[in-house]
């Protein structure tokens, strides 16, 4: 009956769906009302607006989050998903914000992350409404609206409401998601007291923008004498490395630039980090006693281009998430101060203190400290857990695979609140289009999902 009622449901889906998909909502600047600016203020109370149409009691806390509830009880099932999306970029073969249906598939930014895969929640739960289920439990759709810059709306809702018993995001890739990663980012910060002057000295190096991004870029300034000794060393050391580096010779300094390959900060072997691969040629070349080559050399033999944290002895394992990911994602070095922004993401069943305690000893044999410390602790549900399997079963069921677990490096919504595992709704085997230009999903895709999850919130709910 559930499966029958999604399909008749299709056209209204769909419809709200493109609605939904045409408001630009990236961030923007924070307004009376509007927290995280106009575009996610206007998906959000777009959203509630249709849930009302819906028949759905809704509630806009303050325009941080909004939910849409169904049912009596004293608990909740929540799923839980967001309506703010990353700037859409260039490269588009059809308007981002057009909600365009193209050969089975609907494009547009924020379609699969998470504006569909959230409103094919909304519209499986309706279809439990419209049969008139039987439930034990009130259900919620929670429309959060700023996951994608921080997640800065979720404690909001968590200071005000009581967490759901079960439930899910539908914001990560089928099966499940029953792992997630401690996720780490902070900054190795020196101030620097002396320096000398020498042959060649450095006035300041700058690469990367944001912890969670490999940087490609890096750049460095160097003074001093026989400029054109080191172009010639740079470029023999390139050729003997492979690393793309590239000195532009001025009258009285050398500009260094390198080249690398962007990934994902929970993925730097997908990357080629230009940060390390500046301070690996940096650190061949007579510099100056002092600060300045004290940090190149701590660099380069503690980082360099490791990518599970060897050299720092936090390079944590277990069967269950595999190895720590260590990514060097900025760095700004100048007469005045070093720093090196890092993003560190360890195993689900290791600890926050298993990963610094070697740190600290290491940095502070440098005078190195820590800054601006984020630390979110790692998600694991045990395979046994009756919430892991429900949605294995119902996974099963739909599909005929195998409900395999999954852990991930990266974080989502599930670790905002307590009871929550990501669920779908990328399928094996089918793209990530997540942040790319081109971003789309297939309207079956978008049925099967509403489909699943209306049997999941059922089988939480009943």
């Amino acid at each position: 009956m559930l499966d029958k009622k999604v399909e008749e449901l299709r056209d209204e889906f769909l419809n709200s769906l493109v609605e939904i998909l045409k408001i630009n909502s990236v961030e923007g600047k924070k307004l009376p009302g509007m927290p995280f600016g106009e575009g996610p203020n206007e998906a959000l109370e777009k959203a509630l607006e249709i849930c009302d149409d819906l028949g759905f009691n809704t509630v806009n806390l303050d325009g941080y989050v909004g939910y849409a509830e169904y049912g009596s009880g004293e608990d909740y099932v929540a799923v839980l998903g967001h309506l703010d999306v990353v700037p859409e970029g260039e490269g588009w073969m059809y308007p981002p914000y057009g909600a365009e249906i193209h050969d089975g598939k609907l494009y547009a930014r924020g379609v699969m992350d998470d504006k569909g895969p959230i409103f094919a929640a909304l519209y499986g739960l309706k279809a439990i409404k419209d049969l008139g289920l039987p439930l034990s439990k009130r259900v919620r759709v929670i429309f959060g609206t700023n996951e994608e810059s921080g997640s800065h709306d979720m404690p909001y809702y968590v200071e005000r409401e009581k967490p759901p018993v079960a439930g899910f995001t539908p914001d990560g890739m089928f099966p499940i998601i029953n792992g997630e990663k401690g996720l780490t980012m902070f900054r190795l910060v020196k101030e620097f007291s002396h320096g000398e002057e020498g042959v060649n000295n450095i006035e300041y190096i700058a690469g990367g923008r944001k912890a969670n991004m490999v940087p490609d870029y890096c750049e460095a300034k160097v003074t001093g004498e026989n400029l054109s000794e080191v172009l010639f060393a740079l470029e023999e050391y390139a050729d003997r490395t492979g690393i793309k580096l590239e000195g532009i010779l001025e009258e009285d300094k050398l500009i260094v630039k390198s080249y690398g390959k962007s990934a994902h900060g929970s993925t730097p072997e997908k990357g080629i980090n230009a940060i390390s691969g500046i301070i690996a040629f940096l650190g061949q070349l007579d510099l100056p006693k002092g600060d300045i080559r004290e940090f190149i050399e701590f660099y380069n033999k503690y980082i360099n281009f490791e990518i599970h944290g060897e050299s720092m002895n936090c390079d944590l394992y277990d069967d269950i998430s595999g190895y720590l990911s260590f990514n060097v994602g900025a760095i700004d070095i100048n007469k005045e101060k070093g720093s090196i922004l890092l993003n560190l993401r360890y195993p689900v069943t290791k600890t926050f203190e298993e990963m610094m305690n070697p740190i600290e000893e290491i940095i502070k044999d440098y005078s190195i400290s820590i800054e601006d410390m984020d630390h979110e602790k790692p998600l694991y549900f045990s395979p046994d857990s009756d919430l892991i399997k429900i949605l294995q079963k119902v996974y099963t069921e739909y599909t005929g695979e195998e409900a395999t677990l999954l852990s991930i490096g990266g974080g989502t919504y599930a670790k905002t609140m307590d009871n929550i595992v990501a669920f779908g709704p990328i399928f094996p085997g089918k793209p990530d289009l997540d942040h790319q230009p081109n971003e789309c999903m297939e309207i079956e895709d978008l049925m099967m999902c509403a489909k699943i999850y209306a049997k999941a919130i059922y089988e939480l709910a009943k």
